[in-house]
């Protein structure tokens, strides 16, 4: 079980062999590495499940593998995304082996050994999420880390200090853990080590990020969606070759804007920046850092509110109709994505 979605194994990986599991879609959602929110956003899950199944289905037609199976429609049967007749949220994937890194507490800091992933480690999941910018809207963690000294220019290859909104000639391309307690930006050097990559998998690594970010910037142009940025998952296979995993090109592993509007689950995290349990959580999550304490929720002095109703209809109705319009297929009975931002933009200007 996931934060957002929850993962039935029918077979399970073995060392030399993928397994099969379907992913259950659920209205769910999370942020800032909290976990599952006190309520539930309509639609969520159908509508992440088939533009997840889309970008799939597209990025196998550009020659990227992946471990997408298909879609389980409502007799169960597996089927492509042009054989549904009805939303669905399960889909079928292959399964690799997740190798989690041992964390130990050394000098006060809790640190991890990667010591398992060599480059001989098939059939497993990358540790890594890895992440493409193609631009710096409004809230991206890279201006925190600039000003909080965790990054530099040099590591985007930035000669200037970038600006809200910015958009880059070419990409930066960006990396994080997967498998510790909470997401760690490193550099692409520590990345390869930690992950046991190889210099032509690391390339193969940026190479297949590179499409990805082609194929979703293309597929959210057709909503009128500009891709800001997104992250990915990747695994090797049994043959260690590299394979993009997890689900891509959705509103939780994107960041969309429509006419400078965000359309993501960037619009719950501005709600909740908003909020005294925002504040709870950076300072419990700097005092788990400082005190090399793993687990850093206990020390939130705070519960997470609900989100006000009006605005959450409205986060529905966006995921939904960035569906409908990115596949080009009506599954939802919404307005447009463009009438869904107009009565976005009325709803926040009413607040002001």
């Amino acid at each position: 079980m996931g934060s957002v979605k929850d993962l039935e194994v029918v077979e399970k990986p073995t060392r030399g062999a993928m397994g099969v599991g379907r992913f259950h879609f659920s209205d769910r959602y999370s942020v800032f590495d909290w976990g599952e929110m006190p309520d539930r956003i309509g639609c969520k899950g159908e509508a992440l499940c088939l533009m997840g199944a889309y970008c799939f289905e597209k990025l196998e037609e550009a020659g990227v593998k992946s471990h997408y199976r298909g879609l389980v429609d409502e007799n169960g049967r597996v089927v492509r995304f042009d054989e549904l007749s009805r939303p669905a949220n399960t889909m079928e994937v292959a399964l690799v082996n997740v190798y989690r890194p041992e964390a130990r507490s050394v000098r006060g800091k809790v640190e991890y050994d990667y010591g398992i992933y060599t480059s001989d480690l098939r059939n497993c999941l990358i540790p890594l999420e890895v992440i493409y910018r193609n631009g710096l809207p409004e809230g991206s963690s890279v201006f925190r880390r600039l000003e909080q000294g965790k990054a530099s220019l040099m590591d985007f290859g930035l000669h200037h200090y970038p600006l809200p909104g910015e958009r880059f000639a070419r990409p930066i391309y960006d990396v994080s853990t997967k498998l510790e307690d909470t997401d760690r930006y490193v550099t692409w050097t520590e990345a390869q080590r930690i992950s046991g990559m190889t210099e032509s998998e690391l390339f193969a690594v940026k190479a297949v990020l590179a499409e990805v970010d082609t194929v979703v910037s293309w597929l959210a142009g057709q909503a009128g969606l500009v891709n800001e940025d997104g992250k990915i998952e990747l695994a090797f296979d049994e043959h260690r070759r590299v394979m993009v995993v997890d689900v891509v090109g959705t509103l939780d592993e994107c960041r969309f804007t429509y006419e400078g509007v965000h359309v993501s689950k960037e619009v719950a995290r501005q709600f909740y920046k908003k909020t005294q349990w925002y504040l709870d959580v950076e300072e419990a999550k700097r005092f788990a850092e400082a005190h090399g304490i793993r687990e850093w929720r206990g020390l939130c002095r705070s519960q997470p509110p609900e989100l006000d109703l009006e605005l959450k209809a409205l986060i529905g109705e966006m995921y939904m109709a960035a569906a409908n319009d990115t596949t080009g297929c009506r599954m939802f009975d919404v307005p447009v994505l463009g009438k869904v931002i107009k009565k976005y933009r009325d709803y926040t200007s009413d607040l002001k």
